[in-house]
């Protein structure tokens, strides 16, 4: 517990861990308004099928296509300042047990990743629905079947990327490296997928990001028929990553 506040009280000191969640909440909430806002020209332009196929939850859980990236340099911060300011050694000579260390890290990101996470996709759940009831266009509630798990997903999903940035961090050692090898997973893999000759393509139908955004959706995905059970997959391969990263911070020098 003493480990764990410690770096409780390095984080919460540091100036870039509020403006980052203060960023994550005006995006997030800024992008499910502009998404809600858009819904009512769908709305009219959409066919007989498109309207068969209407999620507003999905609508409203659009913040998460940004909140990953901004949640995910959260993650990044909790390794890589230390790293930036020298302040790493201080760190492990304080506390030798460099397990302890990383394990407090990844507790901590953890908690504020799901508390932050959750709390954005029910602020933009709300705002939005309101907003899309507000233009004529039909809209959902909590109750409404699968609505509730939906969102729950989407706050998990968004704690999971922040466990990747974690483990991405301690093994990059640096913001800047950490933040390109995160965006290329969750953005530049899944979009050049098409670009990829066609027996590579089949791989990309197990990419963990793909699978588990599927979850933040009503509306059945007939590429990711099982979508928790993809988010499920992700959690694995993230956990992946962070056991290579705990064996990477055990064995490496601090610099």
């Amino acid at each position: 517990m003493r480990t764990l506040h410690a770096e409780w009280v390095k984080l919460r000191s540091l100036r870039s861990t509020w403006l980052t969640l203060a960023c994550l909440f005006v995006v997030g909430l800024g992008i499910s308004a502009l998404a809600a806002n858009a819904t009512g020209d769908t709305w009219a332009e959409a066919t007989a099928a498109d309207r068969q196929a209407w999620d507003p939850t999905g609508h409203s859980l659009t913040a998460y296509i940004v909140a990953q990236l901004i949640i995910g340099v959260l993650g990044i911060l909790v390794v890589t300042s230390e790293y930036a300011t020298g302040l790493m050694s201080t760190t492990l000579t304080a506390t030798p047990r460099r397990t302890r260390v990383l394990a407090a890290k990844v507790t901590l990101a953890a908690v504020i990743a799901v508390v932050a996470g959750e709390l954005l996709m029910f602020g933009a759940f709300l705002i939005g629905q309101a907003l899309i009831a507000r233009q004529g266009v039909p809209s959902a509630a909590l109750g409404d079947p699968g609505v509730l798990p939906a969102v729950l997903a989407g706050g998990l999903y968004l704690a999971v990327i922040g466990l990747l940035a974690v483990g991405l961090g301690a093994l990059v050692r640096a913001t800047a490296g950490a933040l390109a090898t995160l965006v290329g997973i969750v953005f530049l893999v899944p979009a050049l997928a098409g670009l990829f000759p066609s027996w590579m393509r089949g791989i990309f139908d197990y990419w963990p990001t793909l699978g588990g955004a599927a979850a933040l959706t009503t509306v059945p995905d007939p590429d990711f028929p099982h979508p928790w059970l993809n988010l499920g997959g992700m959690g694995l391969a993230v956990a992946g990553v962070l056991a290579a990263a705990f064996v990477a911070f055990h064995r490496r020098d601090v610099v």
